[in-house]
């Protein structure tokens, strides 16, 4: 159990203010929290940790409050209201990450980043649960997916794709067609995959098998790993997604022009003669009936 100090609210300068854990941020929330403490002031004080320079100076490391700190910067305010506390560095770490987690609305996968971190410090999945309160179910899968290095796989589940045990069971299956075939034909007996979530889980399992299970270069085990980092693969693979929406709807476009010059073509007799002299004159069933408008 992590053990601080006393505690005590104080005037510290913004400037003796080291961010142990930065982070990227939400720019509406932002200035959301610059608008409010310029209306009402600061409803909560930051959470500092003091430490001395190496000249004897007493400066502070942020434990909690970065948006409120950023936001009296932006404010041109000099000091904040600080809750001072007594503990190390990591501890003081831990309890930066924890508050990110444990915030109302945090991003999915900065929440992901902020397990990884844990993880990383050497704090087991129940450790982080306690910590935390995220479910263990959610911790463990997400403990397991980093372990092995499955970023497509991490993505997919925070996009909602497939649920954290599909995941798993894909990572353990053996690599063959037929056995990640399987898994997902389990999965939807099981009513865990369901109509188009089926198909986009078939796709991610080929390209995974295709491409590897890394995005971007493997972002999620890179010694410099950040919340940011993270989300911008994130961001990247949704662009991408997109782009892949508009090439279909691109082709989806392109087959309705073919088609209905096809079907001006064939209503021309003469044209239509040329075909059937030549043997040309037959279509197969499903385009036909798409030409002619016919089910």
């Amino acid at each position: 159990m992590m053990q601080t100090g006393p505690e005590k609210v104080t005037m510290v300068a913004l400037a003796d203010i080291e961010v142990m854990n930065p982070r990227e941020r939400n720019q509406r929330v932002y200035r959301e929290i610059v608008e409010n403490i310029r209306r009402i002031g600061l409803k909560k004080p930051i959470t500092v940790t003091p430490r001395r320079d190496a000249d004897g100076g007493l400066r502070y490391r942020l434990v909690c409050g970065e948006g409120r700190l950023n936001a009296y910067r932006s404010a041109g305010q000099t000091h904040i209201p600080a809750l001072v506390i007594e503990v190390d560095d990591a501890d003081a770490y831990v309890m930066s990450l924890v508050e990110n987690i444990a915030r109302r609305h945090p991003q999915p996968l900065e929440t992901l980043a902020r397990i990884n971190a844990l993880l990383q410090k050497g704090y087991s999945a129940s450790q982080i649960v306690q910590k935390t309160g995220l479910s263990i179910h959610y911790v463990e899968g997400t403990a397991f997916l980093l372990k092995h290095g499955e970023e497509r796989l991490l993505v997919a589940v925070q996009r909602g794709t497939i649920p954290f045990h599909v995941a798993i069971d894909l990572v353990k299956a053996s690599q063959t067609d037929e056995e990640l075939g399987r898994v997902l034909q389990e999965a939807y007996e099981r009513k865990d995959l369901r109509g188009k979530q089926l198909l986009l889980a078939k796709r991610l399992a080929e390209r995974r098998k295709l491409f590897g299970k890394e995005l971007g270069g493997g972002a999620l085990r890179r010694k410099a790993y950040s919340a940011s980092s993270l989300v911008k693969t994130y961001n990247k693979e949704v662009e991408r997604q997109r782009q892949m929406v508009r090439k279909a709807e691109h082709s989806q476009n392109m087959l309705v022009l073919i088609t209905e010059a096809l079907r001006q073509l064939l209503q021309d007799e003469d044209f239509f003669n040329v075909l059937r002299a030549e043997g040309l004159d037959t279509l197969p069933r499903f385009l036909e009936q798409r030409i002619r408008g016919t089910s």
